[in-house]
């Protein structure tokens, strides 16, 4: 067994995988990695499965210690990564040796970065998940949803020879310079004329409050003319509308219900982009239908299994 021990750490860091699933119906959310596509890109560079659990890292502030000489791999944000003092870019896999340490400065273009082990951190499954989801008090290294802390001890099992990058033309765009995909959604129909012209032709800013239940999306105010809804069941990726008409996006650790309008809910994709993003990024909201959504994803998912 291979050891690191956290010698700094942050409550943004977390462990996560890729979420709990079939328990939306008992009042327990997703969870799980917030850039899926990053977390996997991690994974596949160790040859490991795409989902098991990785170290999420938000803006930073976090630094192991090897306890053996080990293989690692890095994805996603460029948080400044060093190893002992020497820069580390993202996307490749690397050596780490015994009593080197690596730590994570600030962001410098993107706000997470998942660090992945061969085989996966090892922790326990709490509801099918290892996913930390700290509100609910469950995942993590103790199965009782705490953040990564210093002292602890990162520990896996596996073992990885591979030393490789991913390619370019395989890393997702964290500069969000094409618009992020929005499935239309039932009460779409019942947004103003300006509302509806307002969401894809106007720049949405994001708010300073977010976290990994959503984020708010700062622009023209939106004007729902429907009837009051009653609560249901809110996907990942829902974009509902509060009485204020500023947009919220609802992310891995929102709640299950919601009575909110919705405009719709972004693709897959699209939602590992925005998790990337910094607050008082502007993006644009392009329409699309669920068939396209669900084409885009399969065709990145074959990505991973033809490489």
């Amino acid at each position: 067994m291979s050891r690191l021990t956290i010698e700094a750490s942050t409550p943004l860091c977390l462990l996560q995988d890729a979420g709990r699933f079939g328990v939306r119906h008992l009042g327990v959310t997703q969870g799980g990695a917030a850039d899926w596509c990053s977390m996997g890109w991690a994974n596949w560079l160790l040859g490991n499965g795409l989902d098991v659990p990785a170290i999420e890292i938000t803006l930073g502030g976090f630094a192991v210690v090897a306890e053996q000489d080990c293989s690692l791999a890095l994805a996603g944000a460029d948080l400044g990564a060093q190893i002992d003092g020497q820069s580390l870019a993202p996307w490749r896999s690397f050596k780490l040796r015994q009593g080197q340490k690596l730590q994570f400065t600030q962001p410098l273009l993107g706000a997470r970065a998942y660090l992945a082990a061969p085989g996966g951190f090892e922790a326990p499954k709490v509801l099918g998940s290892s996913a930390t989801v700290v509100r609910e008090e469950l995942g993590g290294l103790d199965g009782m949803g705490l953040p990564l802390a210093k002292g602890a001890t990162l520990s896996y099992q596996g073992h990885s020879l591979l030393v490789r990058e991913v390619p370019m033309e395989h890393r997702p765009d964290l500069r969000l310079s094409t618009p992020l995909d929005l499935v239309l959604g039932a009460q779409i129909g019942q947004f103003s004329g300006q509302s509806l012209f307002d969401v894809f032709n106007s720049p949405w800013t994001l708010d300073s409050r977010a976290d990994r239940m959503g984020i708010r999306l700062l622009g023209k105010a939106l004007q729902y003319q429907g009837r009051p809804m009653i609560s249901e069941g809110i996907p990942l990726g829902a974009v509902q509308v509060p009485p204020d008409g500023q947009p919220i996006v609802l992310l891995n650790d929102r709640q299950t219900i919601g009575g909110y309008p919705r405009l719709g809910a972004l693709t897959p994709l699209a939602l590992a982009r925005l998790a990337q993003c910094l607050p008082g990024t502007q993006v644009r909201l392009r329409p699309v239908v669920q068939e396209v959504a669900h084409r885009e994803h399969i065709e990145y998912l074959q990505r991973f299994k033809n490489r």
